[in-house]
């Protein structure tokens, strides 16, 4: 939207960035069709920093010119106000707060089957509030439920990032793809006193780089130009990996980020939430530098989808970081999730709504299918006390995956991972099947499917490309690995 940028321009960036995975097609009808979804956006009422009646356009890694639209540093949290602010007018919209979905609801789940293919027809969902599960059916059913950060011990994620979705589609015969490309955003901040529970820590947003800061050692050194000509704005995999190699080297637990160069008026307006943040844990950023490490941030695979958002299992649509669209590649180009969650929003709405007005389109009936649906069972299950097996589970989990699937991997670190991970995944099936269900145990279930997912793709890829490094496969394998990983439950073998 900046006048000296093109469209050729970020299709280049983020496909440099995706390291030859990127699906050209995907790309660019993001970045095409993007600007108008802004529009939408502001139509809407989300507010977006401006300067003397300008959209303020920011710079973040791996980007070639000032491109980022933001709401000062909180823009998701105001593009959900917006959102919010306009489905509640809405009298068509019904919005299920305090349910928890459990899974989605196919042929295998119905008394009588209706088709040869592997279709869904709505989800079983547990009610937080009454402790039952219900049923909600429906001709079109739409995952939205981000991403799986919360399989490692920090993460930039909120407590709710468990992978829902990507466990659930998998469950349902989803082909899921790119699952070993996990994004650690280069600078969290470093806090000793972190959330041991959810391990979420406070993010330090690129634009604070793009604005000028630079990364330096404990003793106060700059690094980055030392692995990449761009400095401390290059892609977010180079700069995670030469944070980690310089902790190894010194021992360190952290390195700093240095906003001296920003200036303390633009700090103060621009970056509010972060000033004021590190304030309550004691630091000035505008007089001391950020203590930063680097944190699981952005799963790029997930549920594999068309252009339209449809996934291969009929009537099933998947949007945002749940999805493998095919726009990020081996690397996600800083904000382009937002723009791919838009767009791919809208493209499913219009492929839904093209599907409705056609003249061949029969509306589904639902009660008659409701009827055919087995109700949730769960007579005879304990509604057992060992909530300690619980909790022990998801940090073992954690644990696995942080020490041996981070940001440098090998072989040996894999095996030893995926044994484990195997062995933790059939104790909680034999769990879960015996025991009334609750949000702990279901998160339960998500995240060591997804961390089985996560480590099997890994395992395929003997190569190191974008985010996925191996220190025993070093280099790209152009001629064996230039394509995605998929595994899908139908056909799955490691």
């Amino acid at each position: 939207m900046g006048e000296d940028d093109n469209f050729e321009m970020h299709i280049n960036d983020t496909l440099e960035c995706g390291a030859g995975l990127c699906n050209t097609e995907a790309v660019r009808k993001i970045v095409e069709e993007g600007p108008g979804m802004i529009r939408e956006l502001m139509e809407i009422g989300a507010k977006f920093s401006k300067e003397n009646g300008a959209l303020l356009l920011g710079k973040e890694g791996g980007h070639s010119m000032n491109r980022i639209i933001h709401a000062k540093d909180l823009t998701g949290k105001e593009i959900e106000r917006a959102l919010l602010n306009k489905i509640s007018k809405n009298n068509k919209i019904r919005l299920f707060e305090y349910y928890f979905a459990i899974d989605l609801l196919t042929e295998k789940n119905l008394k009588k089957k209706l088709s040869k293919d592997l279709r869904c027809y709505g989800i079983y969902a547990f009610n937080v509030k009454s402790g039952k599960v219900d049923k909600i059916i429906a001709g079109t059913t739409i995952l939205a439920t981000g991403g799986a950060g919360q399989i490692y011990l920090h993460t930039t994620n909120p407590a709710i990032a468990t992978g829902d979705g990507i466990a659930m589609g998998y469950r349902a015969g989803c082909e899921i793809s790119n699952m070993e490309f996990i994004q650690f955003h280069p600078t969290a901040l470093y806090d000793p006193e972190n959330d041991e529970r959810t391990g979420q820590v406070f993010l330090i947003s690129e634009a604070v780089r793009g604005a000028g800061a630079v990364l330096k050692t404990i003793k106060g050194k700059e690094f980055m130009k030392a692995y990449d000509k761009r400095g401390s704005l290059a892609p977010r995999d180079i700069v995670a990996r030469a944070i980690d190699n310089e902790m190894k080297k010194s021992g360190d637990t952290h390195v700093l980020l240095d906003l001296s160069k920003i200036g303390i008026e633009r700090i103060k307006n621009e970056f509010p939430n972060i000033y004021k943040y590190c304030l309550t844990k004691g630091i000035d950023i505008t007089k001391q530098m950020i203590p930063v490490v680097p944190a699981a941030h952005y799963t790029c695979g997930g549920i594999k989808t068309d252009l339209n958002g449809r996934t291969n299992v009929k009537d099933l649509y998947a949007s945002g970081e749940v999805t493998m669209t095919g726009v990020h590649g081996a690397n996600r180009l800083a904000s382009n999730s937002l723009l791919e969650a838009m767009v791919f929003s809208n493209a499913i709405y219009t492929d839904i709504n093209g599907k409705v007005n056609s003249k061949n389109y029969s509306r589904k009936d639902l009660s008659g299918i409701k009827k055919n649906t087995y109700d949730w069972d769960d007579d005879g299950m304990e509604n057992t006390e060992e909530w300690i097996l619980i909790s022990h589970n998801k940090k073992e989990i954690k644990e696995v995956m942080s020490d041996y699937i981070g940001i440098v991997r090998n072989t040996l670190r894999l095996e030893r991972a995926y044994r484990r991970i195997v062995m933790m995944k059939d104790e909680i099936k034999d769990f879960y099947d015996k025991t009334k269900v609750n949000v702990d145990l279901l998160e339960l279930r998500n995240l060591v499917t997804v961390a089985f997912l996560v480590i099997s793709s890994a395992m395929k890829r003997k190569e190191s490309r974008g985010l996925h490094y191996m220190s025993d496969f070093p280099g790209k394998d152009d001629k064996n690995f230039l394509k995605d990983t998929v595994i899908s439950k139908i056909n799955y073998k490691l």
